[in-house]
């Protein structure tokens, strides 16, 4: 997941300048690598005031262990970190995209694992991190009735919470990723309780979750009565972020829930085609899902909702490459980084992302089951604008479509891009030369302003030789 760098400091954009403090050794303990990290502050609040001016109430609550705790009760519930109330506004990202994270108007990251140097730099920056914990799953092999392995992964937890408990950007504890997707043993929930036991044991200061893939009845009612030491429930949506509301209603949950992944529409929930390529929405698109379903889901249910990770600050391949990310790879702010700069702030950035309303081939959209017959010529356009009229650049790719049926955001390889001679022209009309072989490809477009953020779109195609 981690983006891609080139090039000197001096020719880096503002969103490359990452400030990582990730060369601390991680032999050093906590207290060891702050007092270390205390000589590299004033440098970094420096960066962060520059595109945010809250650098120094950053750095004053950020020394020492972190106080968290819920109060309230149902309906009106709220995170205190350090006895003031804190509502984290954030996204899961990824290594070396923090400063862009909180220039943008973030509060707070969430983890798949334990990143010590994500932890140093978030806490230099003023952001505080929901850690997760690495627990096995079911559906990559892991056995909940082996009590061996769950007794031997139990110890592991707990050296790894012993490690960290105490860093002063640790906000809350996230027992497993999705455990409940393509799962059917119960006893995953047994462990997920002894697991938040254990933390409340050696770690009293900081809430305890597990992350579900939805928020279904029966995964609900094994929580209740199989993990009653979580402190709250986390439910991650996509497109289905739009009935969460309803769930939460209909489900009777009478804990704070937190949306610990919530973005575009999933690449399941969307139309394919015949051949089963999922349809992806435009960058601009996606911006205006994100900002719907915040405003519908997580900010008309504050006081149940507690908080919230958007998916995801940074680039990923999962079925494209730019399906998930609000970040290109080499960390330009697309439309949906935008809309969450809105959300986290109630302002717009002072650059936006160009919009990218259309995209056609031979005058068809993506919806249509395009056919195309091998190694003849196809038209493509893409219609965009600049919110702030700035001329645009276009870069066009060809890629073969993803086959990969991974599940969860398990690791997917990126189609190769053909040749570029293939394409003819480099303005919103190319002219692209089909593949010669029979199968699935996609088309991609991205569209840069003069500040090099980027609008994006894509259209899957079929070559296939034509019916007699």
């Amino acid at each position: 997941m981690r983006a891609e760098r080139s090039g000197a400091i001096g020719c880096q954009k503002p969103w490359e300048r990452t400030g990582s403090v990730g060369f601390l050794s991680s032999s050093l303990d906590i207290s060891e690598r702050w007092a270390f990290m205390k000589g590299w502050v004033a440098l970094l609040i420096l960066v962060v005031m520059s595109v945010d001016g809250h650098g120094e109430e950053a750095w004053s609550e950020f020394d020492g262990v972190s106080q968290v705790e819920i109060r309230g009760s149902a309906g009106d519930y709220g995170l205190y970190r350090n006895g003031k109330a804190y509502y984290p506004l954030g996204a899961g990202a990824v290594p070396g995209s923090l400063v862009s994270l909180k220039a943008y108007g973030a509060n707070s990251l969430r983890t798949w694992h334990i990143d010590e140097a994500m932890l140093d730099e978030a806490a230099l920056l003023g952001l505080t991190v929901s850690v997760c914990l690495d627990v096995g799953r079911e559906r990559q092999g892991f056995d909940y009735s082996d009590a061996e392995a769950v007794a031997e992964q139990l110890a592991r937890l707990e050296a790894d919470v012993l490690r960290v408990k105490d860093h002063p950007a640790l906000l809350t504890w996230i027992i497993g990723n999705e455990l409940n997707l393509e799962a059917s043993n119960p006893l995953v929930w047994d462990a997920v309780n002894a697991i938040a036991e254990m933390i409340h044991r050696v770690d009293p200061n900081h809430p305890v979750t597990t992350a579900l893939a939805g928020l279904s009845a029966r995964d609900v009612a094994l929580l209740q009565t199989r993990a009653p030491a979580l402190d709250f429930i986390s439910t991650q949506v996509y497109g289905g972020i739009m009935g969460l509301g309803e769930a939460i209603i209909r489900l009777d949950i009478k804990k704070p829930i937190m949306v610990t992944e919530w973005g575009t529409v999933g690449h399941w929930e969307v139309t394919s085609t015949n051949w089963g390529a999922p349809i992806e929405l435009s960058s601009a698109d996606k911006a205006r899902h994100y900002l719907q379903g915040y405003q519908r889901a997580i900010a008309s249910h504050r006081g149940q909702v507690i908080g919230s990770y958007a998916f995801l600050w940074g680039q990923k391949q999962e079925r494209t490459p730019t399906w998930y990310g609000t970040l290109m790879p080499d960390g330009a702010p697309t439309a949906a980084a935008d809309a969450l700069a809105k959300i986290w702030t109630g302002r717009w950035p002072e650059n936006q992302a160009p919009e990218v309303r259309l995209l056609k081939v031979n005058d068809r959209l993506p919806s249509t089951n395009l056919q195309l017959e091998p190694g003849s010529l196809a038209q493509a356009f893409v219609e965009a604008a600049d919110p702030e009229g700035s001329a645009l650049a276009y870069r066009w790719l060809l890629r073969p479509e993803s086959q990969s049926k991974a599940i969860g955001g398990d690791a997917e390889l990126l189609p190769e891009a053909l040749p570029y001679s293939m394409i003819t022209g480099d303005s919103e009309g190319v002219m692209i030369r089909v593949p010669s072989e029979i199968g699935p490809y996609r088309l991609f477009v991205e569209v840069s302003d003069s500040a090099g953020f980027v609008g994006h779109a894509n259209f899957p195609f079929y070559v296939a030789e034509p019916l007699n």
